[in-house]
């Protein structure tokens, strides 16, 4: 009779054993698919980069003093974009897609003095600019990214031409702005009305003459987010 009793005590550990072997294999799994998935990329399509620069949007860009511009910095003697450099950032921590917004009629000017009148004419008469680029599949983004130099107080009308082509209802309008010191102005207000059913996200100003070194702030910023 012990040595029956002893048997089926012997097999119900045995049983009990493997079930914990079993369990833990299991959490094993699934600690391991749950680390995988926090380092997966994040899913090609979900987030859009789009930004203006006044590089790119000037016929005639060497033309231009760039020092007397929030709009652009001189890396290794070739123009950039303070918003560019912005958006390369961003680009690199969130792994979304690059848009630029270009004009079809870009600003023909011949000095600095020269983009003034007539960024700040189109400005005064709110008129919206033809776009020479298109996103092909807006749907299939779920947060943009929207970045634009501050412009006497606005965003460049260039982008209000963006921000009115597309239908963003339900998706993230997460903004950034470079200036000389203006902040983001009323330009949170603007695309809150002209996207009234998107949801729009805190914002980040850089200073221009900060953008150069902002990657530390870009980051701590999309932590956030």
């Amino acid at each position: 009779m012990k040595k029956i009793l002893l048997s089926i005590l012997i097999t119900v550990m045995a049983l009990g054993f493997a079930g914990c072997g079993q369990q833990e294999e299991s959490a094993g799994n699934d600690n391991q698919q749950e680390q995988t998935q926090k380092q997966s990329p994040k899913e090609d399509g979900k987030v859009l980069i789009a930004y203006f620069s006044r590089v790119g949007n000037v016929q005639e860009e060497d033309g231009v003093d760039a020092v007397a511009s929030a709009s652009v910095q001189v890396v290794g003697g070739q123009h950039e974009g303070n918003t560019k450099i912005i958006a390369d950032m961003i680009q690199e921590e969130t792994g979304g897609d690059l848009f630029f917004i270009e004009m079809e009629e870009k600003y023909d000017v011949d000095d600095y003095d020269g983009f003034v009148d007539a960024a700040q004419g189109e400005g005064s008469q709110g008129i919206r600019p033809a776009l020479a680029s298109h996103v092909e599949d807006m749907e299939s983004y779920d947060t943009i990214y929207l970045g634009f130099p501050n412009w006497w107080f606005d965003m460049p009308m260039a982008v209000y031409s963006f921000l009115e082509e597309y239908d963003l209802a339900g998706k993230t309008i997460v903004p950034f702005c470079t200036s000389g010191g203006s902040g983001f102005s009323d330009t949170i207000a603007a695309i809150e009305e002209a996207q009234p059913e998107a949801n729009v996200a805190e914002g980040l100003h850089i200073y221009q003459d900060d953008v150069p070194s902002a990657g530390d702030e870009v980051r701590q910023w999309l932590n956030r987010l």
